[in-house]
């Protein structure tokens, strides 16, 4: 499989370099040349384990891996010790399904994504020498998975920007109590919009991008959407087999737009996914897209769910080019028109509809509290806030004709404010989190502007 540019001026590179280069050297995102069809594939996937029906996926994706090292990296990515007791287990809760992904090392749906890239990395350099240094933004979960996949690796250097006093206090204390030498926290006077911003602007200077040898773990990189496309399969295969059902819905909480476009790959692929279910806290560009066919920028509120705080989605831009025709042209001028704008259109079907393959919706403050309070009250479940929005939103648009899964996205424990409000009672308690908060910290504060995070880069590197 070879790897295109969405902007189209990027040549056709194998799956290693897409992994290095990140983001696409003339400010795009990189997509494979083609979308596998594996229909003919999931009779015998259904019947597989989590790592090996990973294989099978990425090894669609990754040809230029020999399929041993690539085994390694997977068996060594979701080894028992990684995530306990499982990468991706579904339980019933009431009428819904849920998907934990939050059993890896920080607690967070990122891990089963970051764990891979930072294996992934490791494999890379370790066979063409040299060093690699990443740049990220996070608005809470990233940062800290991102920090985890990498620490203490040789030859890289991690450098997460998350807005200041807009992430909650335990994702801070994730990233900031790591202190391994390779690890630099940067804490950016504004929003996490404008932390992304500087990562692309700093990307897009491709002279400085080589020289300092940049690259991205922000779900602009390829690997990371890859690598979640697994458990969308893995999720659905496991509800056939319980209830029975031809296809099943997934509901998911999105921020950057990454995860629900893994799952709308998966659902391309074949997958046996009838609809996914787009849901978004009051920051709520995303649910707007796909009810409206305007794509328009607002004002950024801080709610409870901070990994969903965000206007401007990164991983939109793949999706808006296969809406286009695959037409890079097309798409660069949208681009432009939103850069320029805030604001870009889409027609809708005959049916009023952006896509057929999204229902959309977003659930304020209250839904989320009343969600969390509801299934803690009848089910004896205790939700994230982040999951609870894919929840409250499923619960009102997901209809009866197929069995839902929700996506939980992180450990309860991470925000115990929202649950506590939303619940009365400290709950949903992780000892991990506990232990976080007698640890020293380290974290440098830098206004949110591109030259002073490529300063600190430079000064960093010897550059």
């Amino acid at each position: 499989m070879k790897y295109k540019s969405t902007r189209g001026r990027v040549g056709l590179i194998d799956f290693q370099d897409a992994v290095i280069m990140g983001l696409g050297d003339d400010g795009g995102l990189l997509v494979p040349q083609s979308i596998p069809d594996v229909r003919g594939r999931l009779k015998h996937w259904s019947g597989l384990e989590y790592n090996d029906l990973a294989f099978e996926i990425i090894r669609l994706f990754a040809g230029d891996i020999p399929d041993a090292d690539l085994r390694s990296i997977i068996n060594r990515s979701y080894s028992k010790v990684v995530f306990d007791p499982a990468v991706a287990p579904v339980v019933k809760t009431g009428p819904l399904h849920v998907l934990e992904l939050w059993h890896g090392p920080t607690l967070a749906f990122k891990d089963v994504a970051l764990q891979m890239l930072g294996n992934l990395f490791e494999h890379i350099l370790s066979r063409r020498g040299g060093e690699l240094n990443i740049l990220g933004a996070t608005s809470g979960d990233t940062g800290s998975a991102a920090i985890y996949g990498v620490r203490g690796r040789r030859g890289i250097r991690i450098f997460i920007m998350h807005p200041a006093g807009r992430v909650s206090p335990i994702q801070e204390r994730q990233m900031t109590t790591v202190l391994d030498e390779n690890v630099h926290n940067i804490a950016v006077d504004g929003s996490f919009d404008d932390c992304q911003r500087i990562m692309k602007q700093i990307a897009g200077d491709v002279e400085f991008k080589r020289a300092a040898r940049l690259g991205a773990v922000n779900s602009v990189n390829w690997a990371r959407v890859l690598a979640q496309i697994v458990y969308f399969f893995s999720a659905a295969f496991d509800v056939q087999k319980s209830t029975g059902a031809a296809g099943v819905k997934f509901s998911v909480p999105t921020g950057n737009f990454g995860d629900v476009l893994a799952g709308w790959y998966a659902m391309k692929m074949g997958a046996p996914i009838n609809q996914l279910i787009l849901a978004k806290n009051a920051n709520d560009i995303l649910s707007r897209f796909f009810n409206t066919g305007v794509y328009s920028t607002g004002k950024v509120y801080q709610t409870s769910s901070p990994s969903m705080d965000i206007q401007v989605a990164s991983n939109f831009e793949r999706y808006l080019y296969y809406k286009v025709g695959e037409d890079p042209q097309k798409l660069s001028d949208m681009m432009n028109q939103f850069g320029s704008t805030g604001s870009l259109g889409v027609p809708l079907d005959q049916q009023g509809k952006v896509d057929a393959d999204f229902v959309a919706g977003a659930a304020d403050e209250q839904q989320v509290l009343d969600t969390i309070a509801k299934h803690y009250r009848d089910y004896d479940y205790v939700l994230d806030p982040h999951t609870a929005v894919g929840v409250s939103t499923a619960m009102r648009l997901a209809g009866d004709d197929a069995p839902v899964i929700c996506l939980a996205t992180a450990h309860p424990a991470k925000f115990p404010s929202a649950i506590r409000k939303a619940t009365g009672q400290d709950i949903g308690r992780h000892p991990a989190i506990d232990k976080l908060m007698n640890l020293p910290t380290r974290c440098l504060n830098l206004p949110g502007e591109a030259s002073a995070v490529k300063d600190l880069i430079a000064a960093t590197i010897g550059l």
